[in-house]
């Protein structure tokens, strides 16, 4: 959108379209001005808990002979044209001059409570970030529909308890745990996260590095519940790997002492 005064003066700026309009031809750039460098969370994955006030960032590297004017950036997951969910930025996005043609964008995207800002456990998984700039003199502009996709996962916990302990040498160990993960729709922090595999690791007292014996997978409540026998000092663990939806998590290893 553009205006101009009596006295000369003008202004230019982008404004978000309605999701209710018609729908956009794809990419659009004009002119020199170009988008890279587009990171979220600085490339990791954003991983929410049910808590309120998570928050992360996001930015890009813009450039034109002129130098930018301004940019901004959304996340959104599902198509651009019809997006089950939108995350925007706090703030519009911060953009600081680099050099005579190059600019840094990056937009804060803070208080966010899941079961408010979101309040769909199937909306974790993939999303696309939408990103825009324009040049100082208003003769060019970039905007992209999917500069980049970036995981938005529940959180995930791991526990696990190896007993009895102390232990006598050769004799069996029960080791249990839990499995869960965020809930972004009913109050009550985490739920069990059945049907899924978590490795059993363990690691002789003395050394850096968990060796793992075998995979069990959670049951409807998100229980895991082995057996192995005792034959050493060490630390008992459990390892998840993660889902298209879920985070990894594991356990801090549980000591126990052999006899």
């Amino acid at each position: 959108m553009t205006a101009a005064d009596d006295q000369g003066g003008s202004l230019r700026r982008t404004i978000t379209r309605a999701f209710a309009g018609p729908a956009p031809h794809g990419d659009e750039t004009v002119g020199a001005t170009r988008i890279s460098n587009v990171t979220v969370n600085a490339g990791k994955p954003v991983e929410l808990t049910d808590e309120p006030l998570q928050d992360f960032k996001a930015k890009f590297t813009a450039t034109a002979p002129s130098g930018i004017a301004s940019g901004d950036m959304y996340l959104y997951k599902g198509s651009y044209d019809t997006p089950d969910a939108v995350l925007y930025g706090t703030w519009p996005a911060a953009c600081t001059k680099v050099n005579a043609t190059t600019s840094t964008c990056e937009a804060h995207f803070a208080y966010i409570h899941p079961r408010w800002s979101l309040g769909r456990n199937s909306f974790a998984g993939t999303w696309k970030l939408a990103a825009w700039a324009e040049s100082a003199d208003g003769t060019g502009h970039v905007d992209l529909h999917a500069a980049k996709s970036a995981p938005i996962l529940r959180d995930a916990t791991l526990t696990a308890n190896a007993a009895p302990e102390p232990v006598t040498k050769g004799k069996t160990l029960t080791i249990t745990g839990k499995l869960s993960r965020a809930d972004w729709e009913t109050l009550g922090g985490h739920h069990g996260y059945a049907g899924q595999k978590a490795k059993l690791q363990f690691r002789k007292k003395g050394t850096s590095t968990y060796t793992t014996l075998k995979t069990i997978t959670t049951d409807s409540s998100g229980n895991l519940k082995t057996t192995a026998k005792a034959t050493t000092d060490g630390y008992w663990r459990y390892t998840f790997a993660g889902t298209s939806t879920t985070a990894p998590a594991t356990a801090a290893g549980d000591y126990v002492d052999v006899r």
